[in-house]
């Protein structure tokens, strides 16, 4: 496993370098995550739909985009996590790995001392009924990219100009009104600890 610490990145040559990864890896390549954030950008999946898009011009870029769901807005101050997972090897389907991320999210919030759950029509990691984590997938020949998004500290306000994941009115949250002091840095460190711990091993080719 290899991960890649990005930095603040543009998300369309993110994107595009994770589907060429996903188009050209080889059998015997080692599985990836990238840890990063974003500028200000929203993100519409394979299923968006034009009632969810923003209802004001902010000046935020809409990018149409490969993986499932709706819309989601990325910004600075969330951490991102992309998977480049080789899930055939791994003896991971859809189902498991997104209940795996967000057991990841869970745990490290439940370090910090607050409560998290998954919903299993919606989903993502939420705190008392906010949203705190969004995910999505692309599955191409046994492979995963995309991955999921925690917000730590940001703006919050680009939410409210959508229905994040598609749903009007869903509350926010985030880290730090939580309480949880720790910066996006510790706090994308200590969630790639607790993806890696998740993650089955690689099988043996």
């Amino acid at each position: 496993m290899l991960i890649k610490r990005l930095g603040r990145a543009d998300y369309e040559p993110t994107w595009h370098a994770m589907q060429e990864f996903t188009t050209h890896r080889q059998s015997d390549a080692p599985d990836e995550l990238w840890l990063l954030e974003h500028p200000p950008v929203y993100t519409l999946g394979l299923a968006g739909k034009p009632e969810h898009l923003p209802r004001v011009d902010n000046g935020i870029p809409v990018v149409r985009i490969d993986r499932g769901g709706q819309i989601t807005y990325h910004g600075p101050g969330q951490i991102v996590v992309y998977l480049l997972l080789d899930m055939k090897r791994r003896g991971l389907s859809v189902r498991p790995l997104v209940r795996l991320m967000e057991q990841a999210v869970i745990k490290l919030l439940a370090d910090h001392g607050v409560k998290a759950v998954y919903r299993a029509d919606a989903p993502g990691v939420y705190v008392d009924n906010a949203k705190i984590a969004a995910l999505g997938l692309r599955i191409r020949r046994g492979c995963c990219y995309h991955g999921l998004a925690l917000n730590v500290d940001m703006d919050l306000g680009p939410f409210r100009n959508i229905n994040p994941c598609g749903y009007p009115g869903l509350d926010i949250t985030q880290t730090r009104d939580l309480g949880i002091a720790d910066t996006a840095g510790v706090l994308g460190e200590q969630l790639i600890q607790h993806l890696t711990a998740l993650l089955p091993t690689t099988n043996v080719i």
